[in-house]
């Protein structure tokens, strides 16, 4: 695959740099933040070579390249779009700008939960395989030195990550909501601190301290936040507003110290007598209230679930499950839901193997194959997006598969001892029950191949899709301001104005005519339209100029103001490509009179036949014209 030759394609396809705020990527998907994504050709972005599926969401347009491709195309993409790692804040602002708060929200849990994952899934990981040696011991399936220091520190290594994991969220809260995320590690460990009962103790030892706070006013208990999320994050949510508010306020001599002292003990003290006491309780409710779900009899709240998990990646929500996996796992030693979501990616995995199997068409064929084994591995985007969604039927049938397996998981009562890992390997956090487990991911993945085979897909719907494809974006005819019979070698008031000779132009390279001779117009329109037949050869990022050339070979270039390159397309705004055919009178961009004038330039509209060098070429009509009133004519 030509990566260049990707990145280029999608660019030219998603407006250009003038349209893009922003790009990044994920494990999949290249992200895009866009001015406008009316200018979007998302369908022949689509079509694309290598693109597995576009669409958007959380106020960017995603475009699914699959794992290992994403990089590479991203790599070409920001050196061809010009685009530096300072433009992702601006991006993340302008993506937030578009979404409602609770796609924020959602979103901001991602930016806590994906960095931590790595961590979590080592640990989870380690914990499974210690789970599954520690049973075969003890019931002498397998024979194990377990003083050895491998075994010893492979069980004080296995649970570290979630003894203190209060203070990797504190971290990476912090970065997200723009504190010091040192601050917010302190944050997370005061939550964790020796001092304070250790939460999970207080079952067996109930609780051992209380302290009165708020001068009397009532006690609390001081018991330490392991094994939870929520507490956590609003706390550092706090830090970090009442950080960036001292930042503000107080002197830079005195910030240095005071800022981190007084945002810490504020912060501290709000988090032990308030926030964390209340937020515990919430969180506890929310935990319970899943875990009833999913433990309803017959497996009927897994059914549900399992089947709506795959709308909701697609909705973009289900980093939010980090939660809910870890706060199971703090109350129950084991997670219920990652099953689940195991469960709901076979489903889909299965489904776009059915299709990549029975399609004839080569391209999907190619799409089809290797999403579904990243689908396997727990990456489900280029499956869901490139193909399951493309026909919906698929979609809905990977969706039965997810929920049949979730029902099986909870009939069985199957959980794992860690999270951040689903499809075959998630098997290594169910070393606990690896039997149901298997089959767990066989059911799903049987139902939705079977289903898909059977109802979901035939090469018919290929033909269905193509031909939608098309009718999507039908071939029209130009739009014409003006309609006239264009003759050869003249030139047509691009707008409306009084036209002057090229030499009275304020500008010094105009005027030499070191560009070409033509003419200048002062301009009492807004709009320029083209001045003959031809094809648009040039579009500056800046939207300030059009370079054209007719039927016959003249080339012109119609340049809007002067010095209003440095205007980087404020004011102006384009509806032609490079490549397009046109007709004379056809618009091709607006700008704005007065915020040219406002900026302090003239808004004198240049028109020059850029192959040719000798003014006696041209017979020049001067003096006052509309638009498409003939201004010159090409002798030779």
């Amino acid at each position: 695959m030509d990566y260049r030759a990707v990145a280029q394609e999608i660019y030219d396809k998603v407006g250009q740099k003038e349209n893009i705020v922003s790009a990044a990527h994920c494990a999949t998907r290249l992200r895009l933040v866009l001015a406008d994504n009316d200018k979007v050709d998302a369908v022949a972005v689509e079509d694309v070579d290598g693109v597995s599926g576009v669409f958007s969401a959380s106020g960017q347009l995603q475009v699914i390249l699959g794992t290992g491709t994403v990089n590479k195309v991203y790599d070409e993409f920001i050196d061809i779009a010009g685009i530096t790692g300072a433009t992702k804040e601006e991006a993340k602002a302008a993506a937030n700008a578009n979404t409602n708060i609770f796609k924020r929200a959602i979103k901001t849990l991602g930016d806590v939960f994906v960095p931590i994952i790595p961590a979590i899934v080592a640990s989870g990981f380690l914990m499974g395989i210690m789970e599954a040696l520690n049973f075969m011991v003890n019931n002498n399936i397998l024979s194990i030195d377990t003083s050895g220091s491998v075994y010893v520190f492979a069980n004080l290594f296995a649970n570290t990550a979630y003894v203190f994991l209060p203070i990797l969220i504190g971290f990476s809260a912090a970065r997200a909501f723009g504190g010091n995320p040192y601050l917010g590690a302190v944050i997370g460990g005061l939550m964790i601190h020796p001092d304070l009962q250790n939460a999970w103790t207080v079952a067996t030892e109930g609780v051992l301290k209380t302290q009165s706070v708020w001068f009397g006013l009532y006690e609390i208990d001081l018991i330490g936040y392991q094994g939870h999320v929520i507490p956590v994050i609003i706390a550092v949510f706090v830090m970090s507003f009442i950080e960036k508010k001292l930042h503000k306020v107080v002197p830079p001599m005195f910030d240095l110290f005071v800022t981190p002292l007084v945002s810490v003990f504020v912060t501290g003290y709000l988090t032990s007598s308030i926030i964390g006491p209340v937020f515990v309780y919430i969180e506890n409710g929310i935990i319970s209230g899943i875990l009833w779900l999913l433990t309803l009899p017959f497996g009927i709240g897994s059914l549900i679930m399992g089947g709506l998990y795959s709308t909701t990646v697609v909705a973009g929500i289900h980093h939010m499950y980090t939660v809910i996996d870890i706060g199971q796992l703090a109350q129950y030693g084991v997670t219920y839901w990652l099953p689940l979501a195991s469960a709901a990616n076979m489903g889909q995995g299965a489904a776009t193997l059915a299709v990549g199997l029975k399609t004839r068409n080569q391209k999907m064929k190619s799409i089809a194959l290797p999403s579904s084994l990243s689908c396997f591995m727990g990456i489900t985007e280029p499956a869901i997006f490139g193909v399951n969604l493309r026909y919906l039927k698929p979609f809905v049938c990977g969706a039965i598969g997810g929920a049949a397996g979730a029902m099986y998981a909870s009939i069985v009562s199957l959980g794992a001892t860690g999270t951040g890992v689903t499809g075959i390997f998630g098997i290594l956090l169910c070393l606990n029950n690896p039997f149901n487990y298997i089959m767990t991911c066989l059911i799903s993945a049987g139902v939705a191949f079977g289903l898909t085979w059977a109802f979901g897909y035939s090469n018919a719907d290929e033909q269905d899709n193509s031909n939608s494809k098309k009718k999507e974006k039908p071939e029209v005819e130009p739009i014409v301001e003006i309609s006239i019979e264009a003759e050869p070698n003249k030139v047509y008031a691009p707008v409306e104005g009084e036209v002057i000779n090229f030499d009275q132009i304020p500008d010094e390279t105009f005027a030499s005519g070191v560009l070409g001779p033509g003419v200048g117009i002062n301009p009492t329109s807004e709009t320029v339209v083209a001045p003959f037949d031809g094809e648009i050869t040039v579009v500056p990022d800046t939207k300030h100029a059009i370079g054209l050339i007719d039927t016959n070979g003249n080339e012109l270039l119609i340049h809007v103001g002067v010095d209003t390159v440095t205007m980087n397309g404020d004011g102006f705004n384009t509806f032609v490509e490079v490549g397009d055919k046109v007709k004379a009178g056809q618009k091709l961009l607006s700008f704005d009179k007065e915020k040219i004038k406002d900026a302090g330039f003239s808004d004198c509209v240049v028109v020059l036949v850029t192959n040719q060098s000798d003014k006696d070429n041209l017979k020049i009509e001067t003096g006052n014209h509309k638009s498409l009133d003939e201004i010159i004519e090409i002798i030779k």
